[in-house]
């Protein structure tokens, strides 16, 4: 007969684990989630780089310097200066050499060559980066369910931007060209803007745990993410206009604001036949329209922001807070950069502000999507 047991005695002695298998795949997850973030945020921090190489490759007048294109053995820049002399020659050869720096000096080619060389060996770090992230996180099994594919997708359209780049260059290289076809930047550049606003989008989710996004959404706010999603939309309408002005140096045409030339439409605006060349090339009508728009988008965000302090969400309010606090800062850069007639310090940091702008209205979008959980006293 089994001896009495004390009250005190542990009635099973077997030792259980000190944490239950389900909570280690939970914190496996978690700690996938948390190194994708990380890799991401890298990734995300070279693109905005490289959207201001991008700017100040255009503005130096140096995307031109480089007549080939060639993916790999392009990463060796001229190492002799045979070299050198064959990379001069190749760019004597086209249009912009020809018909406005005719007599340029080898030391004065050598600097928009390293502008253009640079940008290029960005984009190739950028790709380096990409691949070896997502193989390492593929082999070791470590993306989440539902992100391969849109991890692949950020990997297609890095490709897809390298080739949009060597199309948009090879505009400016043959007949009368001095620069690249603006229609063709404002692809290159739009699409530089869809690559960083889904990298931002998937920082944003991968933030937060799946479980805590699905309860979010219950509260969600349909109508102001409308709104903010409509917003999303004409700044990135507004962004592609301002490539086409960047593209034809429109923003150096026209100095005086509100007027344009003292008019209020430019007396110019149609000078091109047919019509609608004019909305490419004509400086004149380029300017007004990017002028008009960001007209139209400052009315419509401080419409939106209004619309968010009815939210019942502190941190949601505080997101539409900041959009607005950068589309006025926006605004006035913008201004600025017109009466100074767009010298470079001034046009990149403009642009600057628009990636700025993009990811706090992307954050604000994400805010009304997903509120974060706050206390009953707000």
């Amino acid at each position: 007969m089994a001896g009495k047991r004390s009250i005190f005695e542990e009635v099973e002695t077997a030792e259980k684990p000190a944490v239950a298998p389900g909570a280690i795949d939970r914190a496996k997850r978690s700690g996938a989630r948390n190194g994708i973030r990380l890799w991401l945020m890298a990734l995300f921090a070279l693109v905005v780089v490289m959207i201001a190489v991008g700017g100040l490759t255009r503005l130096t007048d140096s995307g031109l310097s480089i007549t080939e294109w060639a993916p790999v053995t392009g990463a060796i820049p001229p190492l002799s200066a045979e070299d050198w002399a064959s990379e001069f020659e190749k760019y004597k050869a086209i249009p912009e050499y020809q018909l406005q720096n005719a007599g340029m000096s080898l030391a004065e080619f050598k600097t928009i060559y390293w502008w253009e060389w640079g940008h290029r060996q960005l984009g190739r770090v950028i790709g380096l980066v990409w691949a070896v992230g997502f193989l390492a996180f593929l082999i070791t099994r470590n993306i989440p369910t539902g992100w391969t594919s849109r991890l692949l997708i950020l990997g297609g359209l890095g490709g897809l931007q390298g080739a949009i780049g060597w199309w948009m260059v090879s505009s400016g290289l043959t007949g009368t060209m001095l620069d690249v076809a603006s229609y063709r930047l404002a692809v290159h550049l739009g699409l530089a803007f869809v690559i960083l606003g889904l990298i931002a989008w998937y920082i944003f989710r991968l933030g937060r745990t799946e479980a805590d996004l699905i309860q979010a959404r219950r509260s969600a706010e349909p109508g102001l993410k409308t709104k903010i999603s409509a917003l999303l939309h004409l700044s990135y309408l507004q962004i592609i206009v301002g490539a086409l002005v960047a593209g034809i140096d429109a923003g150096r045409t026209y100095t005086d604001w509100p007027l344009m030339g003292g008019d209020v439409f430019p007396t110019l605006a149609f000078e091109h036949s047919p019509w609608w060349r004019n909305f490419f090339e004509s400086e004149a009508l380029v300017q007004f329209n990017h002028r008009i728009l960001g007209y139209i988008v400052f009315a419509f965000g401080i419409y939106v922001w209004r619309a968010s302090r009815k939210s019942p969400n502190r941190a949601t309010k505080q997101a539409f807070d900041w959009m607005a606090v950068m589309l006025f800062g926006q605004i006035v850069l913008g201004i600025g950069t017109v009466l100074y007639a767009a010298p470079w310090h001034l046009a990149i940091v403009h642009q600057f502000g628009a990636v700025v702008l993009i990811c706090l209205i992307l954050r604000a979008r994400f805010a009304a999507m997903y509120p974060t959980t706050q206390s009953v006293r707000g």
